[in-house]
């Protein structure tokens, strides 16, 4: 299973955004500076082409994911009818991994991930542990009852943040209720320059 596995901050670093969605006092100071020896030197004006680029490494950053497989995703999605950019977020944001963080199960991502290919993640009380796995709508996501009881597990869940609007929980569970809309869910990229980026 391929992933990301060097430091974490180099990527938010890189982008100039915090797409790990951390709060460390750290990573905020250093996110003007982009990683590597050269860094604090000016950044060039990026053309178009580069511009597309950077938004879709954003994208690929922020959810965890390599090249092939994201771009297999977004080809898929330019296949089919409707609004492009409300499909591909669909399809993110309801990946297994995903679902996890954003029911508050996990601190980040990462953690998200780690959770379900570790076999903690049970849908609809089978266990799953494939991260980019596509949770249906009104599925059951939960956690195994060993995960219920961390100490991490249950201070993220007492601390009761809010839940967007296309999922439910209570408790251990959660449900994703309906597909996600770009009304739903602020992103750090521009979709339409990625669709930009894999139309050319």
């Amino acid at each position: 299973m391929a992933r990301y596995t060097g430091p974490k901050h180099r990527l938010a670093r890189r982008e100039g955004v915090n797409i790990l969605e951390k709060t460390s006092a750290s990573l905020q100071r250093r996110l003007t500076v982009p990683p590597g020896v050269h860094g604090r030197r000016r950044r060039r004006r990026l053309s178009e082409f580069g511009q597309q680029l950077r938004e879709k490494q954003k994208a690929k950053a922020t959810y965890g994911m390599l090249e092939k497989q994201f771009s297999r995703l977004v080809k898929t999605v330019q296949q089919k009818r409707g609004d492009t950019a409300e499909m591909i977020l669909g399809l993110l944001e309801t990946r297994l991994d995903n679902i996890v963080y954003r029911l508050n199960f996990a601190k980040t991502r990462f953690m998200a991930r780690q959770l379900v290919s570790h076999g903690h993640t049970l849908v609809d009380g089978k266990k799953v542990t494939i991260p980019s796995y596509q949770v249906k709508e009104g599925s059951i996501i939960s956690l195994s009852s060993k995960m219920g009881k961390n100490s991490l597990v249950v201070k993220l869940i007492e601390e009761n943040l809010p839940i967007l609007p296309f999922l439910e929980r209570e408790a251990t569970f959660g449900k994703l209720v309906r597909m996600p809309t770009l009304a739903d869910v602020q992103v750090l990229f521009d979709m339409q320059l990625i669709i930009e980026y894999y139309s050319r």
